[in-house]
């Protein structure tokens, strides 16, 4: 088996999943990182200018051009810097993100667009200095280039502030006298006809989420790992413990809420709903009420004055209201692309919502926090701002506090799982209907990236990241109007036992 350096740390997290990536393909399930690939991708681009000027080798399906290349630049320059520089040694393939070379000597940067450097990072570089050392390359430092998110960007980007260079070469130093036999494990374990035994636990998510999990687990029934509000330490702690599928689950420690959860499931429970809790959060609210959702992006690389690394940057809102005659309106905003959105976007929400007035979202503390943060950034828009964030309800809390729970809801208060368990099979409310924005992460990557498109192309995505938002405040409406509605049912039913 050949090894290349990312494929080495799939073998170390777990020597099964290079086995099942060969023999058995279709079990594997697809895991959403595509807002993750994206910004190592910007970070990486930005990251050459970190050494100075330097040279790029292409990308070729032909490894060994890429090989040959590499030792081309270095044969003919005594000082210089290469991206992707790549090597092989012994079937173990690697390209280096930054190899700084002075004379005889080399120096080895791994580029991540972490905050934080994780052990699989440290995995990651030693494999490359193994390779070079083992070539005859004299490599005198490794280390992992990081974000620093203390970073606070001023008028110009410095790349020297942003980036944060962490010095592993002693780890790399001493794991080169074992590396090789993990190496050899790794791909005689890879390489072995029959299936690799390796039972499942925490690895299975650590560093990264197994995409062969379910396969590797092999329990069709509802099981321990289906569990919400559970963390992965927990439900290995009981899977190892003999409880596993929910009929197990019950016989187990686990408290009554979680227990709740699994009950409903097995017995197939109708939906529990207290009527006195729900007219109480009902009765806290008032009209005109405003329904607010906010959307927010984050920047690897920052890209407004004041911003920091990975800071939630609100683009977008939508707001449907019930007025006082209970009619329905709606209004929303969206940024243009490649400016900073706050400003325009706080300016527009003091117009649209004002003081005093009642406010839904659902979990509020992130709606909070979003104005409170734009508060903070426009004095002169302030007390408008604090207002509203001081008037928010959270429309969630009836759920979380299981005042109405279905066994649809699957142990979960998401908006997502709330919402087709009092709608079942409502094509008007169905996410998956919506064309190319279904969810927040998509929602973020495809603003971050509107910028690249045409106008034509920009309108046609606006209208989709517009229908979208929408779509969560109008949520929002169906969700109430059915908590009104249990209600009108329940004030009812009482008038008739009083007459009885």
């Amino acid at each position: 088996m050949k090894l290349s350096k990312s494929k080495y740390c799939l073998g170390y997290q777990c020597k099964k999943i290079l086995w099942l990536n060969k023999n058995k393909p279709e079990e594997k399930q697809e895991i959403d990182n595509e807002a993750v690939l994206e910004n190592g991708t910007n970070v990486g681009e930005l990251a050459k200018q970190l050494l100075g000027e330097h040279v790029d080798i292409e990308y070729s399906d032909n490894l060994s051009d890429m090989i040959e290349m590499t030792k081309d630049y270095i044969n003919k320059n005594r000082t210089t810097t290469i991206t992707e520089a790549s090597f092989d040694y012994d079937d173990n393939f690697c390209s280096v993100d930054l190899l700084k070379k002075n004379g005889d000597k080399y120096e080895i940067y791994e580029v991540k667009s972490s905050t934080e450097v994780k052990d699989i990072y440290m995995e990651d570089a030693s494999y490359q200095y193994y390779v070079l050392r083992s070539l005859g390359y004299n490599v005198t430092r490794v280390c992992i280039v990081t974000i620093d998110n203390t970073y606070e960007r001023g008028e110009e980007l410095d790349i020297h502030k942003l980036f944060k260079i962490n010095d592993i070469t002693d780890y790399a130093q001493e794991r080169f006298a074992t590396i090789g036999d993990d190496i050899a494990q790794i791909k005689e374990e890879g390489d072995q006809r029959e299936e690799v035994q390796t039972p499942i636990s925490e690895h299975c998510f650590k560093p990264y989420e197994c995409p062969f999990f379910q396969y590797c687990l092999g329990i069709k029934e509802k099981n321990v790992f289906d569990l919400r509000r559970v963390n992965i330490k927990k439900k290995f702690k009981l899977y190892n413990q003999g409880y596993r599928t929910f009929e197990e689950l019950m016989q187990s420690d686990l408290d009554n809420k979680l227990k709740m959860q699994i009950d409903f499931v097995i017995d197939n429970k109708p939906d529990l709903i207290n009527y006195e809790k729900i007219s109480e959060f009902l009765s806290t609210l008032t009209l005109p009420l405003y329904f607010l959702d906010f959307e927010t992006f984050q920047q690897s690389i920052p890209l407004y004055k004041g911003t920091h690394p990975y800071e939630q940057i609100p683009f977008q809102y939508s707001l449907h209201l019930y007025n006082e005659n209970r009619e329905l309106e709606h209004k929303e905003f969206l940024a243009e692309a490649n400016i900073d959105p706050r400003r325009s976007l706080a300016e527009s929400l003091v117009r649209d919502i004002p003081r005093g007035v009642c406010v839904l979202a659902y979990n509020m503390s992130f709606e909070k926090t979003v104005i409170k943060n734009l508060a903070k950034l426009y004095p002169d828009l302030r007390e408008h701002l604090l207002n509203i964030a001081s008037n928010i309800k959270d429309l969630m809390k009836p759920f979380s506090e299981y005042s109405y729970y279905s066994k649809d809801m699957q142990g979960s208060y998401s908006i997502k799982y709330v919402l087709p368990a009092l709608y079942p099979n409502d094509p008007s409310l169905n996410y998956h209907n919506l064309e190319q924005v279904h969810n927040g992460s998509e929602a973020m990557a495809t603003y971050a990236s509107l910028g690249q498109f045409t106008k034509e192309e920009q309108q046609i995505i606006r209208r989709n990241l517009l229908e979208y938002c929408k779509l969560d405040t109008y949520a929002m409406v169906k969700i109430y109007d059915r908590l009104v509605e249990i209600q009108k049912i329940h004030a009812r039913q009482r008038v008739r036992n009083d007459q009885h």
